[in-house]
């Protein structure tokens, strides 16, 4: 039986919704189609209605799950050091099915086709955009862009670290998330190495002496 316009568009949404998430928890290589078809609600044949394949899936599913998260940013206009703090949170760490796509799909994206991977330049680039228009004080175009571009990559990288050995060693994942977000704030103008000497210990005078 056909559908209405309005239906296959809402199939469409749903299959999208279902994929981004799916994919963010599970990863890409590890769901099928057949589980994005039943978690949207419809079948398999549905499913290929609105995208042939796979690959075609995921590049959409991923360019649908960026999209949101940047109107989120946009809208919120924070300031820099206030975007590291939700980049670098233990909540972000832990919320894989609604959290960053990049963080979730970054290590997979070099064995997907060609379409995934534009998804992904794409949503770094304009991701790593917002962050540099948060940036403020003196500090060069280029410079600006360099920073967002660095605490974007490290974040990744740090979210994957942590998550790794989170289930192991829940200080070690902590440490990494305080370590690189302080090592990214220490670059913003102005901060210098005050990050580094915030967490310098202080030092132990030996047992019996006094100062």
């Amino acid at each position: 039986m056909r559908v209405s316009k309005e239906q296959a568009e809402t199939n469409r949404t749903s299959l999208l919704h279902a994929a981004s998430r799916l994919f963010r928890e599970k990863g890409i290589d590890g769901v099928g189609v057949a589980e994005v078809a039943k978690e949207a609600g419809l079948t398999h044949g549905a499913l290929y209605a609105h995208f042939p394949s796979k690959d075609a899936l995921a590049a959409e599913a991923f360019s649908d799950g960026i999209a949101h998260r940047l109107v989120a940013m946009r809208g919120r206009k924070w300031a820099f050091e206030k975007y590291l703090d939700a980049m670098f949170s233990t909540e972000h760490r832990d919320n894989l099915a609604d959290g960053c796509p990049m963080t979730a799909s970054a290590s997979e994206i070099a064995r997907q086709g060609t379409a995934v991977a534009e998804s992904f330049a794409q949503a770094f680039e304009e991701t790593a955009a917002v962050l540099e228009g948060a940036i403020t004080g003196e500090m060069p175009a280029s410079q600006k862009r360099h920073l967002a571009i660095s605490a974007l990559a490290a974040q990744i990288g740090a979210i994957a670290v942590a998550r790794a050995v989170a289930k192991v060693d829940a200080s070690l994942s902590k440490e990494v998330l305080q370590a690189v977000r302080e090592t990214v704030t220490s670059t913003l103008p102005g901060n210098g190495h005050k990050a580094r000497r915030s967490r310098r210990p202080h030092p132990t005078r030996p047992r019996g002496t006094s100062s």
